[in-house]
């Protein structure tokens, strides 16, 4: 029997400690956020023999989590390279495209989830917006981004990125001879929350075609839940914002 998903201090505790391994033990971290984040969305909906598209799912971590639920997985990233990242092989499930343009049906899945993806798209609202549109009536749609102003809002260049995107970047290029992964303004850009927040309000007032079901920071225990309605603070605080919507 599956045990209940409960958002505590020791499970955030644990996805922190996970989190420092990132980069040294990627199946470890991914592995543990992947088991963590399918218990955490089956607590909106079910996943047996539904249909879920993974956008920007990359290596499949998640995806084999959430077959592992009873779901019907397909990813959807731009990259072959992240698809083949685990062993050279492109799974059979995979598929290459844009999530500004989703290489999908309207209204053709049950449940459309993205993790850690929009920060990395230059037009966060359009991909949220073709998130919606290949999501059923009654689908869930499950988006979860790094906050720009959080801890690790530029990624492996944080905390430098407090000083500024491109200096933080250009300070990693001269530190390792290289360019970070997520280089500010070409694979990673400022996603703040008011932002999003401000999409989805509008786009139920506007559009009418979907349902808040919950909004909230993602990593942090349930009693923190209340930071996300607080300007300014939610930004640094946050770390990592979740909203959850309904298909109408």
């Amino acid at each position: 029997m599956t045990a209940p998903f409960r958002a505590t201090l020791r499970r955030s505790a644990g996805l922190f400690a996970a989190f420092r391994s990132e980069q040294t033990r990627p199946d470890h971290f991914y592995g543990t956020l992947a088991r963590d984040t399918v218990a955490q969305l089956r607590t909106y909906t079910p996943l047996d023999g539904r249909v879920v598209a993974d956008v920007g799912g990359g290596p499949g971590y998640f995806a084999d989590e959430l077959r592992a639920a009873g779901a019907h997985c397909v990813c959807v990233d731009p990259d072959t390279a992240e698809l083949r990242l685990r062993d050279g092989a492109l799974p059979d499930t995979a598929i290459q495209g844009s999530a500004l343009a989703l290489p999908l049906r309207d209204a053709s899945v049950d449940v459309c989830f993205s993790s850690n993806v929009l920060e990395h798209v230059p037009v966060p609202a359009r991909m949220a917006a073709e998130m919606v549109r290949v999501t059923r009536p009654g689908g869930l749609v499950y988006l979860s981004y790094t906050l720009w102003l959080s801890p690790w809002g530029g990624h492996e260049t944080s905390p430098w990125h407090f000083l500024g995107g491109r200096y933080a970047a250009e300070r990693f290029a001269a530190k390792h001879g290289r360019r970070p992964k997520n280089d500010f303004g070409r694979s990673m850009f400022a996603v703040s929350a008011a932002e999003m927040i401000r999409w989805t309000r509008t786009r139920v007032l506007a559009h009418s075609d979907v349902e808040i079901v919950d909004v909230l920071p993602r990593y942090l225990p349930s009693w923190a839940k209340g930071v996300v309605h607080v300007p300014v603070l939610r930004e640094f605080a946050t770390w990592n914002l979740l909203l959850v919507l309904r298909k109408r």
